[in-house]
């Protein structure tokens, strides 16, 4: 019989903390190494060859380390040497109660421990062109909150001055009435800086789009996202977003798994007969929870059952039984989210309880599991 061997991997920029174990279910695991060493794969490959010649027996060898900063560099890097390696997506891992020191070592530990016992859930790896994706879409993202701050500090600048605008912002009328201000010659120039900024970053999120609708139009996402983009609230952005941070949406049993995938479910805090719901768990993929949750947010403005004319043109093109179920989802949710407004829910929460469900429909339509999210 092969011996087990977990190998728990703390990883930074500057250095990896190794820690060795055996699992003993009937005593204490036994500690082989806990050592810290350069940042060089080929240092794991020795630390896992020294551990073989200390035990001498066959062995069954699994490394992992945290979702971080590394990315999925390291575990391709050790899936090439012939290393079985997984990453632990942090907000799953089996934690020590009660911890008053946090080490590399007790880090390192901590996570051959999870791997012996199965206290973590793996974090998806998904393909190179979704990797790129991905990240192609987060930084768009990143430039986009730039923007946001942009506006944040020109509003800033004229409430400061004495000035405050009533109507909608960032249309032609407000930006003929910032034009319109009366201010000092400085003032006049750091107006205009900012201003100058803001048409920079406004093109630049414009051009991002449209290489986002390139993206989109490939083989091996167009037609998923041609479905997606059915849902109100969902356009391209969104759609491609899903399908390259999720990957194969059948790795999820039902719709509500995946919503808890994404931290969109409830948390409890229950003991005896005493139940004490918390807010969502905020776990797994926050940067998609929080797209969806901005999605929902388009959800629960106007009629029930009204389609604008972008939405008909999503929708043009898709087959009977993929616009009738996304149209089912659309109203469904509208009338959620106004029933929980009526019943004294606040907005947030509401919202928030759309996205959820949002998710599982989403995951219906991609499982083609149309009707039973």
């Amino acid at each position: 019989m092969k011996r087990i061997l977990r190998i728990g991997m703390d990883v930074h920029s500057t250095n990896y903390t190794l820690c060795a174990i055996e699992p003993r279910f009937d005593g204490d695991d036994i500690i082989y190494a806990n050592i810290k060493v350069t940042p060089e794969p080929d240092n794991i490959v020795q630390f896992i060859e020294n551990i073989k010649k200390k035990v001498k027996d066959e062995c069954d060898i699994l490394c992992g380390y945290e979702a971080g900063c590394l990315g999925f560099s390291l575990y391709h890097e050790l899936v090439k040497k012939g290393i079985r390696c997984v990453i632990l997506a942090p907000t799953t891992m089996m934690t020590q109660q009660g911890k008053r020191i946090k080490t590399d070592k007790r880090d390192a530990l901590m996570i051959a421990q999870c791997l012996a016992y199965g206290g973590y859930h793996a974090v998806h790896i998904p393909t190179d062109k979704d990797d790129d994706v991905k990240v192609y879409l987060r930084m768009r993202d990143d430039h986009k909150q730039d923007l946001k701050k942009t506006k944040q500090r020109i509003s800033a600048f004229c409430l400061s001055q004495g000035y405050h605008y009533d109507g909608g912002k960032w249309t032609q009328a407000h930006f003929k009435w910032l034009k319109a201000l009366e201010l000092s010659e400085l003032d006049r120039e750091t107006l205009g800086e900012y201003l100058i900024t803001y048409e920079y970053q406004t093109n630049r999120i414009e051009s991002f789009d449209k290489r986002i609708e390139e993206l989109a139009s490939e083989t091996e996402y167009v037609e998923k996202v041609k479905k997606l983009v059915c849902f109100l609230g969902v356009k391209t952005h969104t759609a491609l977003s899903c399908l390259v941070e999720t990957g194969d949406f059948k790795r999820f049993a039902k719709g509500n798994i995946y919503a808890a995938y994404l931290g969109l479910v409830p948390g409890e805090d229950s003991s005896s007969d005493s139940i004490n719901r918390l807010p969502i768990t905020k776990a797994g993929n926050s940067h998609l929870r929080k797209l969806l949750t901005e999605a929902s947010g388009g959800i629960c403005k106007g009629q029930i059952g009204h389609k604008s004319k972008d939405l008909k043109a999503r929708q043009y093109g898709n087959p009977p039984e993929v616009i009738a179920y996304a149209d089912k989802a659309n109203e469904r949710l509208r009338r959620k989210y106004y029933r929980m407004i009526r019943h004294g829910k606040k907005r947030n929460i509401a919202v928030t309880a759309v996205a959820r469900e949002l998710a599982c429909f989403i995951w219906g339509m991609m499982t083609d599991n149309i009707g039973t999210a």
